[in-house]
Parts: C-alpha cells; structure tokens; sequence
C-alpha cells in the first residue's frame, strides 16, 4: 500500500512493481555446520551466540561459586580414599555434578594454596612422610574429578543420591508432589536429552503416553566401575589380570541390573498411581461403551429394518398367496359348473337316446333281440361322449326307423371293435409281462417259477448271509435248496438272476411278499394240533400268566435279547423271567421261542458254508 502524498505534492506511479519471487538458500561451509548444530539442538539462535551465552554463563558461575571446606578434611585416611566425597574434598559439595572443569580447577587450587605440605610446613605444622598425609586425599580427588571417564565412574555412585521409590500409598495421596522430584533426580542418568517432564493434571494423553514410553525404554549412562573390589593393577600375572576383569564385569552387570529393575519399578508405581491414567482410561471405557451402544442401537435398528421388510414380503406373499387361491377356487367352481352342465347334458343325451330306442321297441320284432339291444344302447350310453351322443340323436331325431336302426347298429359295431381291440392290447400287454418275468428266472431250477415259498426263503437267506460272507451265492443256494419244500434244486446264478429281479420290484410289491411271509410265519407258530389240544404245557415254555407276543422282533428288542442272554449265563436262577424282564413287551415264552430261532438259523448257516468249503475240496 502506497503512502499518501504530503500537502502539495501527490503519489505517481513510474512503473510496475516485480512479482516477488523465493529463492531457496542453502548454507555452506561454517554456516551449514552452524545450521546442523542448530536443527540437532532444535534451537532458532546461531551456534556462536549459544557459545557465548554458554561461556559468560559459566564465567559468572565461576565468578559468583563459593568454596566450601570439607570440616573434616584433616582427619581423612589416605588409604580409604575410595570411600571419600570427592566433591566436598574440594570443597564443591552443593555443586556436585554440575560443577565445570573451570570450577574444578580452581577450587583444587585454592585448597592446595591452602593445605599443601610445604606450605604447611613453612606455618611450622607437623608434616606425615610419604602418602599418609591427608594431602593425598586432594590429589586422588582432583585425579578422578578431572578425568571425564573416572569423574563419570563417580557420579554413577554419587553416595548423597537417593535412590529410594515411593510407595503407592505415596504416590495416591500427593501424586504430582511426591513423583516429580524423583523423576527430575533420575533424570540426570538418561543418555538422551530433553527428558520429558510429568507433566499435570491438565496433560493431553499424547504427552502423558509419551512421558510413560521415554521411562519405560530409559536409556541410562549410569555405570559402577567405581565399586569395582579388586583393580586389575595390582594383579601379579596375565591370568589374575583377566580374573580381576572377569569378576568385575559380573559385579558390574548385576548393579546394573538392579538398577533397572529400580527405574522400571519406579515407572510401573508412577503409572499405577498416575490419576491421569485413570481418568483415560475411564474416558476410553465411555467411548467404547457409546461405541458399543450406537452399534447395539444400529443393529436394532437394522434387525428393526430386516423385520418390518420381511413382514412386508410375507403380507405380499400372503395376499398373492390368499388371490391366487381365491383364483384356484374360481377356476374350480368354473369348472365344476361346466362338469354338471355337462354331465347334465350327458345325462339328458342318453335318456333321449334310451327314449328314442324305446318308443322304436329297440327295432327288435321279439323280446330277446328287444333285450339284446337294450344291453348295446347301454353300452353306448357309458362309452360314448357328448358329441357323439348329440350327433346319434339328431339322426334319431330326424330318420326313419330303418335309417335310425342303421345308425344305431353302426355306431354299436364301432364300439364293440375298439373294445375288442383294448381287450388285446391288454392281452398282449400281459403276455409280454409273463414272458419278462420268466425270461429274469434265468435257466435251470429258475424257469420252472418261483413260489411265494420260495421268494420268502431268498429274501431270508439274503438277510442271513450279508454281503462280504464266502461264497455268499453258492451259501444262499445250498441253504435254499436244504429248506424249500418245492424239491427244485436252484444254483447261484438262479439265485442272483431272482434276486435282481427282487430288486428291480416296486416297493409295494416287496412289502406285499414281506406281509404274506409274517402271515404264513404267524399262521404257522398260532395253530396247535388238534392232538395236543388237551396236553399240558412243558414247564419250559410254560408262559405262566403271560400271553404270546406274534408282532415281528424289531432291531432294539433284538439287542436288548442279546444283552440279557449275556447278562444272565445258563447258571442263573430263574434266567428266563430275568431275561423276559430286560425285553419290554416280550413274555418268556416270546423269548425262548426266539431263542430256537436264532440257534436253528446259526446252525443252517453254518451247515450251508460247511457244505460249500466241502465241494470247494
């Protein structure tokens, strides 16, 4: 924007001003090192100022720091060295670790002005020979403090850093007063800078998620050489050398483990404590339950949906369900008014045509031809149809006597050939049936029939001798041919053709052979000879009370007869009541009748397999 034009004077454009334009600069040189130092401290100021400030700051802490002497110092044993604060040797105990090398420097100068043993002497004070003078205690602290690697050494061990953890009940009270100072202590041990802080109550839970990941992955540079209980110096060997090393490694690795399991039980009763922790996760629970609630609730809703579309489709289906009857119904109703009419035309055409024959005397001149023809106008009123019956009447109607017995007679004729021909379609129908049925008997034994004797004692031996028996053919065969009354001896491949034939059968039919051997089985086990009529019963198959159960054994009542005749051994008192008691529905006597069944058959079968291994031989 332009300014404006003092009094008298005005504002004149000359000329287009430039699009502006950037230019991307890159540093070279100190300036690129001065930028990387820069980007790694994440800091907007130059390298250099950060230097000085650093340096001027160090240099008013150097002006403003204050010895302090150790009170004790003259009565410290050279020899424990290693016990003693190095610190306040030098009389730096409220600096400590944050003291720099400067401040070191002089305050090791200004004790040794002080107590050095030839100023000492000089003042006339006694002086020990040799290391025995507490002098040596300044000289190992300024060793250790002014190496980098031995002063880290020290550190690790500070002995007035406190190591202790709070409890929980500490921490539950006064959580931020009583954790803060103890994370900023350790804080000193981390590798990396920037530890972050605690934070508040009022911390986002990105911040607190990281303040809890920084703690659980700590990084910390705290080593304990310094505790090391042997030095490898003074070994006399190579061998002793590495003992020492070895030892001191082990006592290292150990202190640093306890060390972790210090800082991780710290952060594990922080964030048992950490009523921020708390309120997240109350927070996470609300959202997932309204989560789960708005889900419950679309899925309702949904249900709700599927529900009331489904009702729909099943009133639609309903109605066109309820009209597409409504329609059958109709159609039906139609077309049972067009059956009556027709079956009352029907009914009207053979009247009129019985009329009409009888007004004519059935054209007969005596009574038998008159009661002939009645039988034929008979049989053309229940074979002819409607238009037939129509068409005969008009020529009834409107011919002579001659022309309408003319007509009468043929239309009897033609009816009488197409009868004769459906008595020969059947005819031969049945031949060809009777033909099949021997043809499938095969030769031999089987033309000469089958009985229903026979086709019983097959399907027996079929059920008796299952698939998987040795020479399960030639067995039904030779069982068939020890048992069958008809003295026709049959062979296996009679055996299969019939049994082929059986299979190909209507479902009917077989329950119809089945049903006529239960008859001739019940027939056979119900009749007593008359010659026994008055003889009193065994006091085996004495049923005592109990009447005979003839229905057939059904598989379950076959199992449960099985299992009681194991139950109960020949040995056991009473073994037949027992044995009648476990088979529901069956007397004793049902039961040892069944019993010789099963023993008759076991032995027919093992006689008929006998018999076939004897002419395999």
């Amino acid at each position: 924007m332009l300014l404006e034009a003092k009094d008298g004077e005005e504002t004149v454009v000359l000329k287009a001003a430039a699009a502006s334009v950037q230019v991307q600069v890159e540093p070279v040189g100190r300036w690129f090192e001065a930028y990387v130092r820069r980007r790694n401290r994440n800091v907007s100021a130059s390298f250099q100022e950060l230097e000085e400030e650093e340096e001027s700051s160090q240099e008013s802490e150097d002006e403003e720091f204050q010895l302090e002497e150790h009170p004790m110092l003259r009565t410290l044993d050279p020899k424990d060295w290693k016990n003693q604060d190095h610190y306040a040797v030098l009389g730096l105990p409220h600096l400590r670790y944050k003291a720099t090398q400067k401040q070191i420097k002089a305050a090791h100068k200004a004790i040794v002005l002080k107590h050095h043993p030839d100023k000492r002497k000089a003042a006339g004070e006694q002086i020990v020979e040799g290391d025995n003078d507490y002098f040596t205690c300044i000289t190992k602290a300024i060793e250790t403090l002014s190496d980098p690697t031995k002063r880290r050494a020290f550190d690790s061990v500070d002995p007035t850093f406190d190591n202790s953890v709070p409890s929980k009940g500490e921490g539950k009270e006064n959580f931020f007063e009583v954790f803060s100072p103890v994370f900023a202590r350790n804080a000193r041990w981390s590798s990396k800078k920037h530890v972050p802080k605690l934070g508040t109550m009022e911390s986002s839970f990105e911040e607190v998620d990281n303040f809890y990941s920084f703690w659980y992955n700590f990084d910390s540079w705290r080593e304990f050489s310094y505790l090391d209980e042997e030095e490898k110096e003074k070994a006399e060997c190579r061998d002793e050398r590495r003992w020492i090393e070895k030892q001191n490694r082990a006592s290292r690795a150990q202190r640093k483990k306890e060390e972790m399991n210090r800082i991780r039980t710290l952060v594990d009763t922080a964030y048992s404590c950490d009523p921020r922790i708390k309120k997240f996760k109350d927070e996470e629970r609300a959202r997932k339950e309204f989560e789960k609630k708005a889900k419950a609730e679309a899925k309702k809703k949904e249900q709700e949906e599927k529900e009331r579309a489904r009702q729909a489709e099943l009133e639609a289906a309903r109605l066109a369900k309820e009209k597409e009857e409504e329609e059958a119904k109709q159609a039906a109703q139609q077309a049972k008014k067009e059956k009556d009419i027709q079956k009352k035309a029907i009914k009207k055409e053979r009247q009129k045509l019985r009329t009409t024959c009888k007004n004519w005397n059935y054209f007969a001149e005596n009574e038998t031809d008159s009661v002939k023809m009645m039988e034929e106008v008979e049989k053309l009123c229940d074979r002819l149809e409607l238009t037939s019956l129509q068409s005969l009447n008009e020529v009834l109607a409107s011919g002579s006597k001659q022309d309408c017995k003319a007509a009468v007679e043929k239309q009897v004729e033609e009816v009488n050939a197409q009868m004769q021909k459906e008595r020969e379609a059947e005819f031969q129908a049945r031949q060809a049936a009777r033909s099949a049925e021997q043809a499938s008997g095969g030769g031999g034994g089987g033309g000469k029939g089958w009985n229903e004797e026979d086709l019983q004692l097959l399907i027996k031996a079929v059920n008796l001798f299952p698939a998987g028996t040795n020479a399960r053919w030639e067995v039904i065969a030779n069982y068939m041919n020890l048992h069958s009354t008809s003295g026709i001896k049959r062979t296996a491949k009679d055996v299969i053709n019939k049994a082929k034939n059986l299979q190909r059968l209507d479902p009917l039919q077989k329950d119809e052979i089945n049903r006529k051997a239960f008859e001739k089985f019940k027939k056979e086990h119900s009749c007593v000879p008359p010659s026994i009529d008055n003889a009193a019963p065994s006091e085996r198959f004495d049923a005592s009370g109990s009447e005979s159960n003839a229905a057939p054994w059904t598989t379950e009542e076959q199992k449960l007869l099985e299992q009681a005749l194991k139950t109960y051994p020949v040995s056991t008192p009473e073994r037949w009541e027992k044995i009648a008691a476990a088979v529901p529905g069956r007397s004793k006597k049902d039961c040892m009748k069944r019993y010789k069944e099963l023993v008759e058959m076991v032995k027919a079968k093992k006689a008929a397999q006998e018999q076939v291994a004897g002419r395999k031989k």
